[in-house]
């Protein structure tokens, strides 16, 4: 199958070293800085563009990875015919594709990616969409040549999986990098909490994550969170977070014991 990527950023590069890998060829590299086409482009051995009108025509299949708020309008621009194209977001619908052709998709892997760090693309979920079924099924073959976790979602459900990862990727993130600012503030290194924060995502692995809550929040321990609040009395946005948290950990307890 012949490809053309539409954005040279994480997602994509990611993408196109899997596609590689998996025999398939990336025609083109899409992107407004040639320099950032370049650097994927030589990874898979492909040309880099960064012009919409050298875009090649006969490809089978149409990428695009860029910012969200970029889709509809990089779509709009494209002069393809009625080729198979799709975007790569967790929460755009496919109405963004609308109009630019009348075979239109979502490829959504969901994880976070680096372009310096390798993942196993088998083990990504992979969420699909398309406009009729036949394209359904090109879509979900072209998945399964990457992964082994493929599954058809409405743009709907895809959001909810969006926001969902939201809170358990992002924000998780960067509350390790608030905990980060609270430990080197009294001089110790986030090295100490990395067991810890290893053992609760493997306890998530078997687990559902209620069932293995721990701390002063679940134990309404309330002497403990008002020291802790105490202590940060001169961050006043995060004692905010720390007791709405920690409310929020309390209520979901007694919402799951009726």
């Amino acid at each position: 199958m012949n490809i053309v990527l539409l954005g040279s950023g994480n997602v994509a590069t990611h993408l196109g070293r899997a596609f590689k890998l998996a025999g398939q060829t990336i025609v083109q590299v899409w992107s407004p800085d040639i320099n950032h086409a370049k650097e994927l482009a030589d990874t898979v051995a492909s040309e880099a563009i960064s012009d919409l009108d050298d875009i090649n025509r006969d490809a089978d299949l149409y990428i695009i990875s860029v910012k969200d708020d970029a889709i509809s309008e990089l779509a709009s621009k494209l002069k393809i015919g009625d080729k198979l194209i799709v975007h790569t977001s967790g929460s755009t619908g496919l109405e963004a594709l609308e109009g630019v052709s009348s075979r239109i998709g979502v490829f959504y892997p969901l994880q976070t990616f680096s372009k310096n760090k390798a993942v196993d693309f088998r083990q990504i979920p992979i969420a699909v969409e398309a406009s009729n079924p036949e394209d359904v099924a090109v879509i979900r073959a072209i998945a399964d040549r990457l992964s082994e976790r493929v599954m058809e979602l409405s743009s709907v459900q895809r959001k909810a999986l969006h926001v969902a990862a939201v809170f358990a990727c992002n924000f998780t993130n960067h509350l390790f990098a608030i905990a980060q600012e609270l430990l080197e503030a009294e001089n110790l290194d986030f090295d100490l909490i990395r067991p810890l924060i290893a053992e609760t995502a493997d306890k998530i692995q078997l687990n559902e994550p209620e069932s293995v809550q721990t701390g002063p929040a679940i134990r309404e321990d309330r002497e403990i969170i008002l020291s802790h609040l105490e202590m940060l009395q001169d961050k006043p946005e995060l004692q905010e977070l720390y007791e709405r948290l920690s409310q929020n950990i309390v209520n979901l307890h007694k919402q799951s014991q009726g």
